[in-house]
């Protein structure tokens, strides 16, 4: 199949029979660029004794791409919905995979971190392309699995970064072992440029509009530019960041006021916010999606340092103790997407109740058994259990919060759901983290420490579940009043 015979602009049709390839191949590419964000953590050590640098100039590798790819999500989205889903993953790979060269092959600190912002930036332009091709391609029932193995892929990308760059580095040794977690990317990114080109449609919704809202997503980079990058700063110990909260609220309510304006003029703005106000469960998904992130990021980071330098295991058992994660989400994520359309928002409510119940345990367990030939099982039994109930959050979130979305913002939408999801992740791990150095105090009592962060991590979760359980009921009673005013039973 050539993209040649895909390349329309309705999509108010016969379902694509090539839809369920089309959705395999841009998961590749959406799963390549989610493992970025977590495999590099555990090569941290390996690249500060490569490159002889700073603890500070390497976390800005790590936070730096976290950084430019919350940035572009929402303008890849629209760039998405205007120009073409395949066209903006064909230009976001190849600045990926060029970008994954030169992390790769970076003779300096300086070079690893500006061709890691570069790779943030192509990442941004890829995530929200998964999102809008599975609102162009599927409906009903098949766009609840497709949802599903998208979380699939999230939940999993998350928890198996760890055990990839543990096991990379171990192959290819310690002193330069980090230099492949990059170039691993480019043979990979080079056969998906060849099967998007083939297989993925360049969908545009009928409605669709070329014009890029420039001075909307100047103001909303901004916005998030000031609430993200004193976060990154702080993970480097930098307290002058700070002072760029003050824009949040300045660049917010001036993005939201422009985009209104250019709505009422006729324009084409970035994201059409009456969305927030009009379509159902679409802000509280928002909400519900970044409170979610924001307590379950972090909770990897602070596993990770916990086991490391806490217990002094090696990069690569730790990965492997925390796969249960990833084993968990594996099974509910699928599952979770097929019966989304059935049971709706209360699945996300019992899903984060089951989560909240393996980090609790979690924190009962690990203390104990620190010492003990036994740990390996107080992990793996509760980071299941969560796994279980965190791999049903995800997919059904997206579902549920992009149901009503229209199809010609569908990519912009659905960018500024994972904008919300990346804010969160950046912020959950800062405060997590913290939460961990203050429990462990001064005598570097890692058991406690780690106590800490997980309580802080379900006060989060239990943000998240209260708003999940508003929004049940707002959806309940939106429900009962449509059956009244039809006057048909529920």
């Amino acid at each position: 199949m050539t993209a040649d015979r895909t390349s329309r602009t309705d999509t108010t049709h016969d379902p694509d029979p090539a839809r369920w390839r089309i959705l395999a191949v841009t998961l590749a590419v959406g799963f390549m660029s989610l493992l970025d964000v977590t495999i590099v953590n555990v090569a941290i050590p390996s690249m500060r004794e490569g490159l002889d640098t700073s603890a500070a100039s390497i976390q800005w590798v790590v936070s730096g791409y976290a950084l430019t790819f919350g940035l572009m999500l929402v303008t890849g989205g629209r760039l998405g919905d205007a120009w073409g889903r395949r066209r903006i993953m064909l230009v976001g790979l190849a600045g990926f995979v060029l970008a994954s060269a030169a992390c790769g092959l970076a003779p300096t600190a300086g070079v690893l971190v500006a061709a890691r912002l570069v790779q943030g930036l192509s990442a941004g332009l890829l995530a929200p392309q998964n999102t809008g091709l599975i609102q162009d391609l599927f409906t009903g029932a098949e766009r609840g699995r497709a949802f599903g193995l998208f979380g699939l892929v999230v939940s999993v990308a998350s928890g198996i970064g760890p055990v990839l760059g543990g096991i990379i580095i171990t192959l290819a040794g310690e002193e330069g072992g980090w230099r492949w977690v990059f170039l691993v990317n480019v043979p990979i990114g080079l056969v998906l440029l060849v099967a998007i080109a083939r297989i993925v449609p360049d969908l545009r919704g009928k409605e669709s509009d070329p014009r890029l809202d420039l001075v909307g997503a100047l103001l909303l980079g901004a916005a998030v530019m000031c609430l993200l990058l004193p976060v990154v700063a702080l993970e480097s110990g930098d307290l002058w960041a700070l002072v760029l909260l003050v824009g949040v609220p300045v660049f917010a309510w001036a993005f939201l006021s422009y985009e209104k304006r250019l709505a009422r003029t006729g324009g084409m703005p970035l994201l059409d916010v009456d969305l927030l106000r009009r379509t159902p469960g679409y802000a509280n998904g928002i909400v519900v999606g970044s409170l979610y992130f924001t307590g379950f990021t972090g909770v990897f980071l602070v596993l990770s340092i916990f086991l490391q330098d806490g217990l002094g295991y090696s990069t690569l058992v730790t990965g492997l103790l925390l796969t249960p994660f990833a084993v968990g989400s594996a099974v509910s994520s699928p599952w979770a997407g097929r019966a989304v359309t059935r049971v709706g928002r209360v699945l996300v409510v019992r899903a984060l109740l089951v989560m909240m119940s393996g980090l609790v345990v979690l924190g009962v367990l690990v203390g104990p058994a620190q010492d003990s030939p036994w740990l390996w099982l107080a992990l793996a039994a509760p980071l299941l259990l969560a796994g279980l109930g965190g791999g049903a959050v995800v997919s059904p979130n997206f579902t549920l919060t992009l149901a009503q979305v229209p199809q010609r913002m569908g990519g912009a939408a659905g960018g500024a759901l994972q904008t919300g999801q990346r804010v969160g992740s950046a912020i959950g791990a800062a405060v997590l983290v913290t939460a961990y150095q203050v429990g462990a105090g001064s005598g570097d009592d890692a058991a406690t420490g780690l106590r800490a962060a997980l309580g802080t991590a379900l006060v989060l979760l239990l943000a998240a579940l209260a708003a999940a359980v508003w929004d049940g009921r707002r959806r309940a009673e939106a429900a009962a009043a449509d059956e009244e005013e039809s006057g048909v039973p529920g």
